[in-house]
């Protein structure tokens, strides 16, 4: 198994370097790649911050890669949950923060845009900081 870099997944998703996409297609052809949540993280950032891609655009390239044969991710259970949550409103940072602390009693947070965002899409046990 190999792993790799959020620049290898941006470049086989904008396809804006010819010879890096060529690569990277190359490597994701071998098989047995494993994709880490926080590379995913990252590159959903880059899509939306660097290429401007929408919602939908970041939610459905994610999707598409961890929808090869041969891709995996560390963090599959909370990744889809995280792509859920990302795809009901919340922002994927967010919602991968939260799947990802799913053996805690509750995710705390000073940020009460995601406390009213996660209660409109039902995500449990996120709340306000207690004063």
């Amino acid at each position: 198994m190999i792993a790799i870099d959020t620049n290898v997944l941006v470049r086989l998703l904008v396809d804006d370097d010819p010879d890096q996409t060529r690569r990277a297609r190359k490597v994701m052809k071998r098989g047995d790649v494993l994709v880490t949540a926080s590379v995913l993280l990252e590159t959903a950032w880059v899509l939306a911050a660097v290429y401007g891609r929408d919602r939908p655009q970041v939610s459905n390239a994610l999707r598409g890669v961890l929808g090869l044969e041969g891709v995996s991710t560390d963090a599959p259970a909370a990744v889809a949950q995280a792509l859920d949550w990302f795809d009901a409103g919340l922002d994927f940072a967010d919602a991968l923060h939260v799947a990802t602390s799913h053996r805690a009693q509750a995710f705390v947070t000073f940020d009460e845009r995601l406390v009213r965002r996660a209660r409109t899409a039902g995500v449990p046990a996120v709340a306000s900081v207690p004063r």
